[in-house]
């Protein structure tokens, strides 16, 4: 995909590491991945079938295993979110061969609609302009309406469209 990004760079986001109280009165920890990805299995392995989209985050947890590797090597940057010790969201930029990054986010069911995804999309984006990146795409259900606003309303744009996924992208700097 070759998606259109605005012509001005967003606003400045906040960076991790971060804490942050979600709609629903809990506190939630924001930070980098490291070298754990435990507690992403085990958030994955309890994902609802239902919220995968284009595959991911796949639903064996071999193939989750395999698929963490690859999103968080190098170059890519992760965020997770923690209620406790238990992971509840986890955002990623990954590169791509224009030198764009491509965001996705999961959120675990249960904690969906407490703006936790807007914090950890804002986050991400926080890293990434401390990363000089410059471009960040996404593709989004059409259908998806609440996480087209969440991106709308953190300046992505629209920028093409396929049968059932908006292409939206954003310019950090």
């Amino acid at each position: 995909m070759t998606p259109d990004f605005p012509d001005e760079p967003c606003d400045d986001f906040p960076a991790p590491p971060r804490e942050i109280t979600d709609s629903e009165g809990r506190t939630i920890d924001i930070r980098e991945v490291e070298d754990e990805t435990e507690p992403l299995v085990e958030m994955y392995l309890g994902f609802d079938s239902k919220d995968r989209a284009q595959g991911i985050p796949p639903g064996k947890e071999e193939d989750i295993r395999e698929w963490l590797d690859v999103v968080t090597q190098e170059g890519c940057y992760n965020i997770v979110a923690y209620h406790g010790e238990k992971a509840i969201g986890h955002v990623m930029l990954v590169g791509d061969e224009t030198g764009a990054y491509e965001l996705a986010i999961f959120v675990l069911q249960s904690y969906q609609g407490a703006h936790i995804g807007t914090e950890l999309v804002r986050t991400i984006l926080g890293l990434g302009q401390e990363e000089d990146i410059e471009r960040v795409w996404l593709t989004v259900e059409r259908w998806n309406q609440p996480a087209v606003r969440l991106y709308k309303n953190i300046g992505f744009e629209e920028s093409g469209t396929d049968s059932f996924e908006l292409e939206m992208g954003l310019r950090l700097a």
